[in-house]
């Protein structure tokens, strides 16, 4: 199947998972507690670290650094977990607590922190080469950043619904991205379209109000309160629709089964199929 093709599939996959959203729009929730721990957890490390450090920041800088990757990356990966297990749970036509979800991520805590400190580890040595002056460090840096994404897309979705080995994880992860490839290109697309469009919409709104008020002082409070949330609600609407929109992918990849909310994605069609 031809690359538009799968791209418009991937379009009409990050639609539908906007009507789930519609729906449920608890699932908004995961992300936005994400938020505010990540938010108090990188406050927490990097103030101690810089009281700890001063003006020299050393070796104790490059540790803030790894607990902030590994801290980050796990409280990302439990929420994310948890809403995606309510958003299968939905597909199948249940109607998950907030609890359900958390307990579920809590179930596979220990894969996570796994996969946590596996990105951590990355992560800090990628910030060591993007920080160095050879331009072919930078270049493999990029490189790798690139090639890491691809494959740990549907690592979480792997750690919440199947039981596999710290390997495993990323063999399914990357078998799963190669199976679905152009229409999770078409779904990160769409859901990024989406995502722009709300935040301009908020953000002219926002503008609107600071020339009604003539421009003033009080037009540019007005419209720093109007934009703060607009931005933030942003995040959590796209946060939240590229995780449904993941899991929709992943169920009927390695289900071979369409989510009934999805009827207007021809998975078949787009050779996405379960292993």
């Amino acid at each position: 199947m031809g690359f538009l093709t799968r791209l418009k599939t991937g379009w009409a996959l990050s639609m539908d998972s906007l009507d789930v959203l519609r729906d449920e729009p608890s699932l908004a929730v995961f992300p936005a507690i994400s938020g505010v721990a990540g938010a108090i957890y990188l406050a927490l490390i990097l103030g101690g670290a810089l009281l700890l450090t001063g003006p020299n920041p050393g070796m104790v800088m490059y540790a803030a650094l790894f607990l902030v990757y590994l801290g980050t990356a796990f409280i990302a990966a439990f929420f994310s977990a948890a809403l995606m297990h309510n958003a299968r749970e939905v597909f199948h036509g249940r109607d998950p607590t907030l609890g359900e979800g958390l307990a579920a991520a809590w179930r596979n805590r220990g894969p996570l922190l796994a996969w946590a400190v596996i990105s951590a580890v990355v992560g800090t040595v990628l910030n060591a080469l993007e920080s160095t002056d050879n331009p072919l460090a930078e270049l493999a840096s990029v490189l790798f950043s690139v090639a890491w994404s691809i494959l740990t897309y549907f690592v979480v979705p792997v750690i919440v619904f199947e039981a596999v080995s710290v390997r495993e994880m990323f063999e399914r992860s990357g078998e799963t991205f190669r199976n679905t490839w152009g229409e999770t290109a078409g779904a990160s697309f769409g859901v990024g379209i989406v995502t722009v469009l709300f935040t301009l919409a908020g953000l002219a709104v926002a503008a609107l109000a600071f020339f009604v008020l003539g421009g003033s002082g009080l037009g540019l409070i007005g419209a720093i309160a109007i934009a703060v949330p607009v931005v933030l609600l942003a995040y959590l609407f796209g946060t939240t629709l590229g995780s449904v929109a993941k899991t929709a992918l992943y169920v009927y990849a390695t289900e071979g089964e369409r989510p009934q909310q999805f009827d207007n994605v021809d998975f078949q069609a787009a050779g996405t199929g379960s292993r």
